[in-house]
């Protein structure tokens, strides 16, 4: 008898991967078919994502998901970063490769943008924290710059439900993924029509508004052929990966906050309705969409993207001899704030954190221990930042920080974020995002009644690690000193 199984795409901004996600007696198995990297790609001044490599890898990850006769694949789902889109010709051909929101094009664009609606009414109507990267901003930027393929373009897809169009020829806007784009309201969770007007869009512009769970289509014909699968069925998840990796976070009380830790760490709570107010605002907080109605109040934290940088100067040095050399350095001796635009895309990396400490006074990190031990501390000391934020909104105590994604898999950071923030740290699962999404699809299909109930057997099913304050005191007296 064949294994029913759901077939996750899981996309991040540096890597991709397809999983098998099966649920046996032990809870949810989860079964990696193939990994690849996702490469910005630079030419005509202008960076890229490579949108048909990526569906070349999902392709082929079905072939082989296929080619295994214990398996039935009852649907598929995709997630990816958020922001990005494609632009989709009358004819259904993709026009030029999509942009990546690392792109300078958009630098200054939201003050070009607030000269016609007010920053505070965008705020007010998304509550989405103001980023030049964010779609709307992108998208006004293009009908600024008489872009010829977005004056040619008829419909817009966001990076997910691109994917999904290429696997079945069907168009949404899944609700999730949107919600990032600063274009949908945060109260009616639809589009805001004066936005789309200011930019010259209108909802027709985009696909059939989807929710998490809804179905997209089934595989194409040509897909179909390709991977010598039948008509199975493209399942809208949560399409922004963090909206996935939420879904999956194994809290048995509301009393939690989530850090969804990768390339950027997403740190916020889980609400029942939008946080739209002054101090949010001032803060510049967002609120982006949930699955079964919440919001996910949150602050994006420029992250491991900081290590990572360095480490291909570095020659992708293994993360346990950079933490030995860490360890190794002496403690709190330089710090940076790691959202500070100079680390946005910097050529160099290892140079920014550099010229950051000179600019400010502190010892330069000159060996590869140090810059580590320098981005390490920072990021927990942010870390510590924003959660007292996050107690300023959140109608629920916040006893717990469940880390999630990658960097779960950070006992080093996991241990700091634990003493600077003075409360546990719950560490996993490491593939969140794919457990989210697989969850999503088991709902679709009727093997689960709601959230609550799959985040009991995610916990029942990956075994998580719990990280205990130590030195508060002295992690206290350091953020004291990064605030100046």
């Amino acid at each position: 008898m064949k294994n029913k199984s759901f077939f996750a795409v899981d996309l991040g901004a540096t890597s991709g991967r397809t999983i098998l996600g099966t649920f046996t007696g032990d809870g949810i198995q989860l079964d990696v078919v193939n990994r690849f990297p996702n490469h910005l790609i630079e030419v005509c001044g202008h960076y890229h994502w490579d949108i048909y490599e990526l569906y070349y890898q999902i392709i082929e990850g079905l072939k082989i998901a296929a080619a295994r006769e214990d398996t039935e694949i009852v649907s598929i789902g995709i997630d990816t970063w958020g922001c990005d889109f494609s632009l989709i010709a009358k004819d259904g051909g993709i026009i030029r490769l999509p942009y990546a929101y690392r792109d300078p094009h958009t630098d200054g664009a939201p003050e070009e943008f607030f000269k016609r609606i007010p920053r505070e009414k965008v705020y007010a109507d998304t509550g989405i924290q103001i980023m030049n990267f964010n779609s709307l901003f992108q998208l006004d930027t293009l009908r600024r710059n008489h872009d010829a393929a977005f004056e040619a373009a008829d419909k817009v897809l966001f990076t997910p439900d691109a994917l999904s169009y290429l696997l079945t020829g069907n168009m949404v806007t899944e609700y999730t993924v949107a919600s990032t784009s600063q274009m949908v309201n945060a109260h009616t969770r639809k589009f805001e029509p004066s936005l789309l007007e200011a930019i010259g869009l209108t909802e027709d512009n985009f696909g059939r508004f989807v929710y998490p769970g809804e179905k997209v289509g089934v595989l194409s014909p040509e897909v179909q052929r390709m991977t010598g699968l039948g008509e199975v069925p493209v399942i809208a998840v949560a399409g922004h990966d963090t909206g996935s990796a939420v879904a999956a976070v194994p809290a048995t009380s509301p009393d939690f906050a989530y850090l969804s830790s990768g390339t950027w760490s997403l740190m916020g709570i889980e609400a029942e309705a939008p946080i739209i107010n002054a101090r949010s605002e001032e803060l510049n907080y967002t609120n982006e969409g949930g699955v079964e109605g919440t919001i996910r109040f949150l602050k994006n934290i420029c992250g491991m993207w900081l290590l990572e940088r360095c480490r291909a100067k570095w020659g992708d040095t293994p993360y346990k001899e950079l933490e030995a050399q860490a360890s190794a350095a002496e403690p709190f001796r330089s710090i940076i704030n790691p959202d500070d635009p100079m680390f946005a895309n910097p050529r160099d990396m290892e140079e920014a954190i550099q010229t950051y400490c000179r600019n400010t006074g502190q010892p330069v990190p000159e060996t590869i221990g140090q810059v580590t031990r320098c981005i390490y501390e920072s990021l927990a000391l942010r870390y510590r930042e924003v959660l007292a934020n996050l107690r300023e909104f959140s109608s629920h105590p916040i006893s717990v920080l469940h880390v999630i994604g990658g960097g779960s898999m950070n006992a080093f950071l996991n241990q700091w974020t634990a003493n600077a923030i003075g409360i546990p740290v719950v560490a996993g699962p490491r593939e969140a995002t794919a457990l989210g999404n697989v969850m999503i699809q088991a709902m679709a299909a009727g093997m689960g009644s709601n959230v609550a109930q799959m985040r009991k057997l995610v916990a029942e099913s990956i075994e998580l690690a719990t990280y205990q304050p130590q030195d508060t005191e002295l992690w206290a007296s350091m953020a004291e000193k990064m605030k100046k």
